[in-house]
């Protein structure tokens, strides 16, 4: 294959990679610079010339003059009769330019030369992608799904980038077919071996939180800063909003008239239940405001445990557990508190764990992940939601509601 050939079907690669003139010639020549070490053992008497867009190549090798019988070293010398067979004037301790084809290399180190330049494009290729992907972590991006596997997605996106969505990182209720196009946010962007890894989520907050960026123009602008979005991902999610500007309500801008703005970004989440929250400084209020829609009564915290204890009429108190305890537990997560419920003016109360000589420590624990932990609380429920809400069997509910029903009206 003629030096020029060779060239032309090397350009092919920059046509369909996107590389710049510079960087293919710096690849081209490491490539070849490593075939003439292999061949001659050292290039560093060669020459390189490259014309990518001109599909034409040099190599020359440079030698000195030496007399016939002193050749040491072929590659960096060459005899006076061989040098003569170049140029019939040349004369000892001259230096000698002689053209090197390709051909002269052999066949094979001509093929693994086009096998060397394929892996040094796609290393490139791939360098290029991760650092594309890299600067745009935490934002949102859309892609095709490609393919669909029992764990995860694979993503394509218009230049055929690959992405891949894990089952764990897809709402609950996501349900994709192949073609649909799926927005999430760039979570990750790892180098394995030397191929991109990049992560796409639906579950992680800052996708919530870059859906306000685009959704809200406010947000956008800045006039409203997202200060902490937590997240139970196709169920319920709570958003602290603040403003700079007495002027602006931070969270009527938010929602939006009849909630005709945040109506596309619960869509867009299954319709996960949004809580949008005023921020403050001031962690009673701020607690007080997480729990909503419960109305509290007082609030008193300690700082130093981080934990805060919330009183409220019993008729409130399943507001502020809310269903499944999704909205105790994302008021804890938003506000940094361990948020306990107590009920007012109900005097006589005990804690479960007071009960652990009669219901095992488990049993107590499942009560607890629903933010039921006096036996009041789990009394004021009705036994066929306690069954629905833990993993808990309805005999077991039953006999714990006759244990702690005996308890109070002893």
């Amino acid at each position: 294959m003629e030096n020029i050939a060779l060239i032309e079907s090397f350009s092919e690669f920059k046509d369909d990679k996107f590389i710049d003139r510079v960087t293919l010639m710096a690849i081209l020549e490491e490539v070849f610079r490593n075939a003439l070490k292999k061949k001659f053992g050292s290039d560093d008497n060669f020459d390189i010339i490259i014309n990518p867009d001109k599909g034409d190549m040099e190599i020359w090798r440079n030698r000195i003059v030496v007399e016939d019988d002193e050749v040491e070293d072929s590659n960096e010398e060459i005899s006076l009769s061989d040098a003569r067979k170049i140029e019939p004037d040349f004369e000892v301790g001259e230096d000698v330019s002689e053209e090197v084809k390709l051909v002269d290399l052999g066949r094979r180190a001509i093929l693994a030369l086009r096998q060397n330049l394929i892996a040094k494009i796609h290393e490139h290729d791939n360098t290029t992608i991760y650092k594309q992907f890299k600067d745009l972590e935490g934002e949102i991006y859309t892609a095709e799904v490609h393919h669909i596997r029992h764990r995860a997605i694979i993503l394509l996106d218009d230049e055929g980038n690959e992405l891949v969505m894990p089952k764990d990182r897809q709402i609950p209720s996501d349900f994709f077919r192949k073609g649909d196009n799926v927005r999430g946010i760039i979570e990750s962007v790892e180098l394995k071996g030397n191929k991109p890894s990049i992560i796409m989520s639906r579950t992680s907050p800052k996708f919530l939180e870059q859906l306000f960026f685009q959704e809200i123009p406010e947000v956008f602008d800045g006039l409203i800063t997202v200060k902490k979005v937590v997240r139970i991902p196709g169920e319920k999610a709570k958003v602290a909003v603040d403003s700079y500007d007495d002027r602006i309500d931070p969270v009527g801008a938010c929602v939006g008239v009849k909630g005709s703005r945040i109506h596309g970004i619960v869509r867009e989440l299954g319709n996960e239940n949004i809580d949008v929250v005023n921020w403050t400084s001031n962690p009673q209020l701020l607690v007080t405001r997480a729990l909503s829609p419960a109305k509290i009564s007082s609030v008193k915290l300690n700082d130093e445990k981080m934990t805060a204890q919330v009183y409220l009429k019993p008729d409130e108190v399943s507001r502020a557990i809310g269903r499944g305890g999704h909205n105790i537990r994302l008021a804890g997560q938003l506000t940094g508190y361990e948020i306990d419920v107590f009920r007012e003016g109900v005097e006589e109360d005990v804690e479960l764990t007071e009960f652990s000589d009669e219901i095992e420590s488990w049993i107590i624990d499942e009560f607890k992940k629903i933010g039921l932990d006096t036996a009041r609380s789990v009394l004021e429920q009705d036994s066929d939601d306690l069954a629905k809400r833990t993993d808990l069997e309805e005999e077991t509910i039953l006999e714990v509601v006759r244990i702690l029903k005996e308890e109070l009206e002893d």
